[in-house]
């Protein structure tokens, strides 16, 4: 039972190659000897009983004996191999299977010979010897019949039976010839007909064989026609099933899903797509998707677009604004799909659209905010730089009028005062100078000036700074380059000054014992050059859990920090940005009260061999350098006009003041200045615009300095766009403007001469 049902779920091509095995050749055989076992004694009861009438009992008993000896030797042999689908090989059963069946027909041939045999010797009469021939030959004839049905399931079994029969009939023949001379001529007739009857025999064995194969040709064909429907069939269902899944699907989606036919009219829609429109189904049927969505918003240039997108016949996307049934704004993202005919045109057209009006509205909202961020970062650069030039320009008068007395004699407890306003004007403006640089990093107004420098040299200016505080507090500083930095790399040099003193400032300032030591080497790569180094000092430290927190705006590692050694702690946050600006990074290692390590590198190139001249010093030029040299000090306040004059009442030079830009254009003719030091911001006329001013006039072109409190790199720029040779920043150092002035000098004697 478990077999069947199992063979049940088979195809029609798999029982076909069942069936038609060798396997399966064999089995049918089997199991058709075996069936008909029962009728084939029937047969053989008949003949023998027949046999026994016409001649004697005992021959027709020992007929019958031997019919059923050699037909139950094959069939219990057949029936012992065909129940099982056994996994003995076929070639060895089908010989045996021939053995047995050439004893079967042995004994269906001694039965069919039996009467002529067995008749009583002596001359016999014509009449009973050759009837007793004709029935050995209806015998055999039906023998060979029914051999030659089963013959194509097993040729070998059906082949021999066939020979033992021919061979039979021709025994059969000759036997009743043998001792007839005088009836010759009859005897051939027998011969000739036994012929007649071989050749009737092999016509129906290939008529059965050639019927055999047609059926299994075409019972193949069918099989294989069965089994291409079956596909088609399963292909279909599993179609349908798709089809009935995005249906499904389609219906529910939150996006809208219309199907148009090939000129465009809605054949199908779902219920988002009513929700997000407004129009229902029947609205919507017949309809073109323009007629129900497009609006005065809608743009043309969108529509002539998705119209050409239809016609190509190939799947695109787009944006596209359309009105609701309510006359509501709304923006659908649509993506159309053809579906094409065999001949290539549109047959249907698949459009998925989805509702983008809450992203367009929150586009829209980042756009504005970004605009008014970017609004707000102009607003605060502008503040910045007004902030800068009215905090800088009181400082340089404080910072300025504090150096003056530092040139007179003074008592110990005067030089104490001025030491002391001093020092809190440079940390104020230390203070202001960190704010601006942070706030010029924000807004990304923060450049390189790469130029080719010394590092060597670098280092150890910025260190020699150090050495007074370093001497106060009693620690040493000490300087280890290693011998792989070059002698000249290429980058900004005055920002890697300021990351320096950042770190070495802070060093110094937490460290009450033992020392800071700076160490410098360097990496090459193929096309760059990587500047490493460390700050290393023995200071209080920093716990790991205030690590990630000191390179954060306004940060240091404890408030208590704060109240004891000062600062705003923005020091390591702008050294930080600006290593990251010059490609690098600074990391910490430290452990609270065994100090600090700060490791930091820059990406710096190799040098171009075109070395910047720095600011020469004073006494590169001899005393008289400025002996005669016109100035004008273009410049608005009151304050910062005196402490110029005061700055440069020792030095030989002329001086001339204007007030602002409009009066230093006037000056510029008059007074005929070798060096004009102007202010940027000044009323009635910029001193940018004077400079361009100046810059059209046909005069003696003097050197053009700018005074500014603006700190900003952007500012340097404009003015160098302006026409400006220099630029100085306020707060302005005497010693600064004294270099500036005799830096320029030999440039005013040059166009002098010139």
């Amino acid at each position: 039972m478990v077999q069947r049902s199992a063979q049940n779920t088979d195809g029609p091509l798999e029982t076909y190659h069942r069936r038609y095995s060798r396997r399966g050749l064999m089995n049918r055989y089997a199991n058709g000897r075996v069936r008909y076992y029962l009728f084939r004694q029937s047969t053989f009861v008949l003949l023998a009983t027949l046999i026994g009438i016409l001649l004697s009992p005992n021959i027709g008993l020992i007929c019958f004996l031997v019919a059923v000896v050699g037909d139950t030797i094959d069939t219990m042999y057949l029936r012992r191999i065909s129940p099982v689908e056994r996994p003995t090989p076929v070639r060895p059963l089908l010989r045996l299977s021939t053995v047995t069946a050439l004893i079967q027909a042995a004994s269906v041939a001694f039965v069919a010979c039996a009467p002529g045999l067995f008749m009583d010797p002596g001359p016999a009469d014509l009449h009973e010897t050759h009837a007793a021939t004709l029935f050995s030959l209806g015998i055999l004839i039906g023998a060979a019949i029914n051999a030659t049905v089963s013959l194509p399931h097993h040729p070998m079994a059906g082949i021999v039976r066939l020979l033992v029969f021919a061979a039979a009939a021709l025994l059969s023949v000759v036997w009743s010839a043998i001792g007839e001379p005088e009836f010759e001529a009859f005897h051939a007739f027998q011969l000739a007909g036994l012929l007649i009857l071989y050749l009737s025999v092999i016509f129906f064995v290939n008529f059965i064989t050639n019927r055999f194969h047609r059926s299994r040709k075409n019972t193949l064909a069918v099989a294989l026609q069965n089994k291409q429907l079956e596909q088609i069939n399963a292909k279909l269902q599993a179609q349908q099933l798709q089809s009935e899944r995005l249906a499904v699907v389609a219906e529910n989606a939150n996006d809208s899903v219309f199907l148009m036919d090939s000129d465009g009219r809605i054949t199908w829609v779902n219920e988002a797509f009513s929700r997000i429109t407004g129009y229902e189904y029947d609205e919507a049927i017949g309809k073109l998707p323009g007629e129900l969505l497009n609006g005065e918003d809608t743009d043309q240039a969108v529509i002539d677009a998705l119209e050409a997108g239809r016609a190509t016949g190939k799947p695109f996307r787009l944006e596209i604004r359309n009105r609701r049934k309510d006359g509501q704004l709304i923006w659908l993202e649509t993506n159309q799909v053809p579906m094409l005919r065999e001949d290539g045109s549109v047959e249907t057209v698949i459009a998925v659209e989805r509702d983008m009006t809450a992203a367009k509205q929150y586009e829209q909202q980042l756009n504005d905010a970004r605009i008014a961020a970017e609004e707000g970062a102009r607003v605060k650069s502008e503040f910045l730089a007004t902030m800068s030039h009215e905090i800088r320009t009181p400082m340089n008068g404080v910072i300025g009028m504090a150096q003056m007395p530092e040139r007179t004699e003074l008592d110990e407890e005067q030089r104490l005062y001025a030491d002391t306003i001093l020092g809190s004007a440079r940390t104020l403006l230390s203070l202001i100078n960190d704010v601006l640089d942070l706030s010029k990093m924000d807004a990304g107004e923060v450049t390189l000036s790469e130029v080719d420098f010394d590092p060597r040299a670098c280092f150890q200016q910025t260190l020699k700074l150090f050495e007074p505080q370093a001497q106060e507090k009693g620690i040493q500083l000490h300087l280890d380059i290693a011998e792989n930095v070059p002698q000249l790399l290429n980058g900004d040099d005055r920002r890697l000054r300021q990351v320096i003193l950042n770190l070495v400032g802070n060093a110094v300032k937490f460290t009450d014992d033992g020392a800071v030591a700076v160490s410098v080497n360097a990496d090459r790569s193929r096309d760059h050059m990587t500047l490493r180094f460390s700050v290393k000092d023995s200071g209080i430290g920093i716990a790991p859990e205030q690590q990630s927190r000191i390179f954060e705006r306004f940060s240091q590692a404890d408030a208590a920090i704060t109240r004891r050694f000062g600062g705003t702690g923005l020091g390591l946050t702008i050294s930080r940005l600006l290593c990251e600006a010059m490609g690098g990074d600074i990391t910490v290692r430290s452990e609270l009260g065994q100090g600090a390590t700060f490791s930091a590198y820059l990406r710096m190139n190799p040098a171009t061999g075109d070395a910047v001249v720095e600011n020469a010093q004073i006494s590169d030029y001899q005393d008289n350098a400025l002996d005669g040299l016109r100035v004008l000090v273009a410049e608005d306040n009151r304050i910062n006009r005196l402490l110029i004059e005061k700055y440069l009442q020792d030095e030989p030079v002329e001086l001339a003041f204007a007030m602002d830009g409009s009066e230093a254009v006037e000056q510029a003719v008059d007074f005929r200045p070798d060096v004009i030091l102007m202010d940027m911001s000044m009323p009635v006329m910029t001193g940018l615009e004077a400079t361009e001013a100046i810059r059209e006039m046909e005069i003696a072109q003097p050197i053009i300095t700018a005074l500014t409190a603006n700190a900003f790199d952007s500012d340097r720029e404009a003015c160098l766009r302006a026409g400006m040779d220099d630029f100085l920043s306020k707060p302005i150092n005497r010693s600064d403007l004294i270099a500036v002035l005799r830096k320029h000098c030999q440039q005013v004697a040059s166009r002098a001469a010139g």
